[in-house]
C-alpha cells in the first residue's frame, strides 16, 4: 500500500499551539492553516499561526494552505518562510496560491487583482533564488534585487517544499514550473487524476525531471450519524464561501459516517493523492470530535 500522509487544519487563531499539539498527538503528519488579510469572517495570518504551532510541537510538519503570494513583497516572503523553516528545524512547507476570492483585500493592499498570477510567478522565481544563492541580482516587473544575500537560509535544502494550490490551467503550469507538490482544492477524484497527468506533461515541457508530489486539500465532517455530518458540512461551507453548498458538498468534501468518508477518500487515493490536508467543516465545538473520530475510525484504513 502506498504511504498516505494526512494533515489537519488549525481550529482557531487563539488556540494554534494547543491545536497543533492535539494534531501531533492524534498522529497526523501535517498541521495547516490558511490566511487572508480581509475576508468574509475572522481569519488570521498563516505564517504567524504556524510559527506558534512550531514552538508547541516537535515532530509534525507545518504547511501553509495557502499563503497568498501576490500580497507579499517577494523578498519579505522569502525571509519569513526561511525563518519559519529555521525555527521549526526544517519542518515547514510553503503552500502557495494567487487568491482573488475577496477583491477588497487586493484593493486595500494596492495590488491589482489582474496581476496576481504574474506577481506570483515572479515571486516564486525570486524566492527560489534567494533560498539557493548569494549576492542575488534580479530586475523584474515587480521586484528588483541589487545584489543581496538572504541569511540565514532555510534548513531544508534547497528550500522548503513549495506546494502549488489552485484549479486553473495557469495553476497547473505554475506547479509544473516552480512546485514540488500539487495541492488542489474543490476537486473531484476525476479532476485530480486528470490534473496530475497534465502537470506531468507540463514538467516535461519545463524540463523538470522530478515528479510532482500529488496532494489534495479537502474539507470534511465525520459523524456516526451520516445526516448530521452532511448537514454540518453544508452549513459550514455555505457560510464560509457565501454560496449554497447543498448540491456541492458530496462533490467537493468528505461528509458522512466513517465508512462514507473512507470510501470517498479511497477514490482520491486511487486517483493519485498521497498527501491529504483535511480541514474541518463543522461547528467549532465539534471540531475536536471531528478530528478524533477521523483519526480513530478512518485514517487506520490508509496506514500501511
Amino acid at each position: 500500500m502506498a504511504k498516505i500522509d494526512f494533515g489537519i487544519g488549525l481550529r482557531r487563531l487563539d488556540s494554534a499551539a494547543e491545536d497543533a499539539r492535539a494534531a501531533e498527538a492524534l498522529g497526523y503528519e501535517f498541521v495547516s492553516t490558511g490566511e487572508h488579510v480581509f475576508f468574509y469572517g475572522p481569519i488570521g495570518n498563516g505564517l504567524i499561526q504556524l510559527a506558534a504551532a512550531a514552538g508547541a510541537t516537535s515532530r509534525i510538519q507545518l504547511i501553509s494552505t495557502i499563503t497568498l503570494v501576490p500580497l507579499y513583497p517577494a523578498p519579505l516572503l522569502a525571509k519569513m518562510a526561511a525563518t519559519l523553516d529555521v525555527v521549526s528545524k526544517g519542518r515547514f512547507h510553503l503552500g502557495v496560491g494567487v487568491g482573488g476570492e475577496y477583491a477588497k483585500e487586493f484593493e486595500a493592499l494596492g495590488v491589482p487583482v489582474r496581476e496576481r498570477g504574474a506577481r506570483t510567478n515572479e515571486a516564486l522565481e525570486v524566492i527560489n533564488r534567494l533560498w539557493r544563492e548569494d549576492d542575488v541580482r534580479f530586475d523584474g516587473r515587480f521586484t528588483t534585487l541589487p545584489g543581496v544575500t538572504l541569511d540565514p537560509k532555510p534548513v531544508q535544502k534547497p528550500g522548503p517544499p513549495i506546494w502549488v494550490s489552485g484549479r486553473s490551467d495557469a495553476a497547473k503550469r505554475r506547479c509544473a514550473r516552480y512546485g514540488q507538490g500539487w495541492l488542489p482544492y474543490m476537486y473531484t477524484p476525476q479532476m485530480l487524476a486528470a490534473s496530475l497527468e497534465e502537470i506531468a506533461g507540463f514538467r516535461d515541457t519545463y524540463e523538470v525531471a522530478e515528479p510532482v508530489r500529488p496532494g489534495l486539500f479537502i474539507f470534511f465532517a465525520v459523524h456516526e450519524d451520516r445526516d448530521v455530518a452532511i448537514k454540518m458540512a453544508t452549513q459550514r461551507l455555505s457560510k464560509q464561501y457565501n454560496q449554497d453548498f447543498s448540491k456541492l458538498v458530496h462533490r467537493y468534501a468528505l461528509a458522512g459516517n466513517p465508512d462514507d468518508c473512507a470510501a470517498r477518500l479511497q477514490e482520491y487515493v486511487d486517483a493519485g493523492a498521497r498527501t491529504v490536508i483535511l480541514n474541518s467543516a463543522c461547528p467549532n465545538g465539534y471540531m475536536p470530535d471531528n478530528e478524533r473520530l477521523f483519526a480513530d475510525a478512518v485514517l487506520p484504513r490508509f496506514r500501511g
